[in-house]
């Protein structure tokens, strides 16, 4: 037993004094072989941050639904008759300077339409507009049925053109449809593919940024484009990955200064924060290698990665620490940490993998998805937090400086002192009185939240309205 500065090291505190066959056998197989470990780890790092940077962000339609439920599988059974019906966008092409019979805002719905009919993976045959040949009118006469395409054959923009077009459009029934209520502005239909042509899945990162570039196009002052739907809501999101990237370089510099903070050690600071990272690298990597990709519902989770992994790297930092300033060598530090603590964090962190896979329950392949790349992250911070980085530390160490700091600290907070006044308050409801009083209280809040619970609504709130999509300054109204 070793005594400084009033606190109690258990064991040896030299290196040399210290049995380097004790403890169970999974620590001497990690410390006796430490640079095989670290080795091994250098790797799997290298290799999964290759696999990492293949990854791709992209999303599925039919990944967002509940593929199980039976109106929705009914819906699958029969997709190849309803082409067209599911997931789909919808551009709005509206003239700011008056009613859509206008040549040059009709030239251009027809540049719009050309562009749109030739993107990769847009059902061609369901798209629909004034322009598509499947825009048609019929009208009864005393000679039978006539009809013909809503733009009348031999169209030149003449205002005899213009009339006739007027009379078909409102032959067709597409006015509420394809035609807003007002005449200002007409719809795209545009369905989609699950996969191209080639077979591949649809890439919404390339569609999302041929629509924008159409806007770009052909936006102006006298036509505005409006671009509703799922594909170009989960494209804005793919595309606004990069300022996703720049929260996460941000929070990663927040968690360097709090933990600095904290222990005022730099080398121990950077090595926590290595080491999740290293967590987040070999997470992506292995959803790669799995063959998922990451989607704009999973793309947060290697926050979540990183935010647990500072948390346990944390604790194994702070136990290290305190045992140098107890005199131990930074070895033996390391080691007793790892006996003191690996199996409660690696209790905690099955835990943590064991509810995310519960989500597996939940019949929505993208949250499905989800919980596979939480519950992968969290089990590999079983091999960066709890082994590699108490190894790291075990050659590095700690600032003997910040060292003796913690300790101060902890023996503070045994006396009362400084914050220890507010740790011994929260101690104190270890006791039978006041745990008692807190079991009560959380008691009652958990049959108070079950009761609210029953009244929680799912869903849009807000009633249906007859609408289709924001023009410049009002909302349109459409028949539905």
């Amino acid at each position: 037993m070793s005594h400084v500065g009033g606190s109690t090291l258990a064991g040896p505190a030299k290196l040399e004094d210290f049995d380097q066959k004790s403890g169970n056998l999974l620590e001497q197989a990690l410390f006796n072989h430490r640079l095989v470990v670290v080795a091994i780890c250098a790797v799997v790092t290298l290799v999964l941050g290759w696999q990492a940077s293949h990854l791709k962000l992209n999303a599925s339609f039919e990944k967002t639904i509940p593929t199980g439920q039976p109106y929705i599988a009914n819906f699958l059974a029969y997709q190849s008759e309803l082409t067209g019906l599911g997931n789909a966008i919808r551009i709005g092409v509206e003239n700011t300077k008056g009613p859509i019979y206008d040549k040059e805002y009709l030239d251009t719905l027809a540049k719009i339409s050309d562009e749109v009919f030739l993107i990769p993976g847009v059902n061609r045959a369901q798209m629909k507009s004034l322009w598509t040949p499947s825009t048609r009118w019929v009208g009864v006469t005393e000679e039978g049925l006539e009809g013909g395409p809503v733009i009348p054959d031999g169209y030149d923009g003449s205002p005899q053109s213009l009339q006739l077009l007027a009379i078909n459009v409102a032959r067709s029934g597409e006015i509420g449809q394809l035609v807003a209520l007002d005449g200002k502005s007409t719809i795209i239909y545009v369905p989609l593919l699950a996969v191209d042509a080639e077979g591949k899945p649809l890439d919404y990162t390339k569609l999302a940024a041929e629509l924008e570039r159409i806007r770009t196009k052909f936006g102006s002052e006298k036509v505005a484009i409006h671009i509703t739907g799922f594909a170009k809501i989960i494209g804005d999101l793919i595309e606004g990955l990069k300022v996703v990237v720049v929260f996460f370089g941000v929070a990663i510099l927040i968690a360097m200064v709090m933990v600095f903070w904290y222990t005022r050690c730099a080398r121990s600071t950077v090595l926590v924060v290595l080491a999740s990272l290293i967590a987040v690298v070999w997470q992506l990597g292995l959803i790669r290698t799995l063959g998922y990709a990451l989607d704009p519902y999973s793309m947060l989770v290697p926050f979540l990665i990183f935010a647990i992994g500072m948390s346990h790297g944390a604790q194994k930092m702070n136990g290290i620490m305190q045992d140098v300033g107890r005199g131990a060598h930074r070895l033996v530090a390391a080691r007793y940490t790892f006996r003191r603590l690996f199996l409660a964090g690696l209790t905690a962190l099955l835990a943590d993998a064991v509810g995310f896979a519960v989500l597996l329950v939940i019949q929505i392949q993208v949250i499905r998805e989800l919980a596979i790349a939480a519950s992968i992250g969290v089990a590999v911070l079983i091999f960066t937090n709890l082994i590699l980085l108490p190894i790291l530390l075990s050659y590095t160490g700690v600032s003997l400086e910040a060292a003796h700091r913690s300790l101060r600290t902890e023996e503070e907070a045994e006396k009362g002192e400084g914050s220890g006044g507010m740790w011994r308050f929260i101690a104190s409801f270890t006791t039978r009185g006041r745990a008692t009083v807190a079991v009560v209280i959380g008691a009652v809040l958990l049959v108070a939240g079950a009761v609210v619970s029953h009244q929680l609504k799912i869903g849009d709130l807000d009633p249906a309205r007859r609408s289709c999509g924001p023009t410049r300054a009002t909302t349109r109204t459409w028949r539905s």
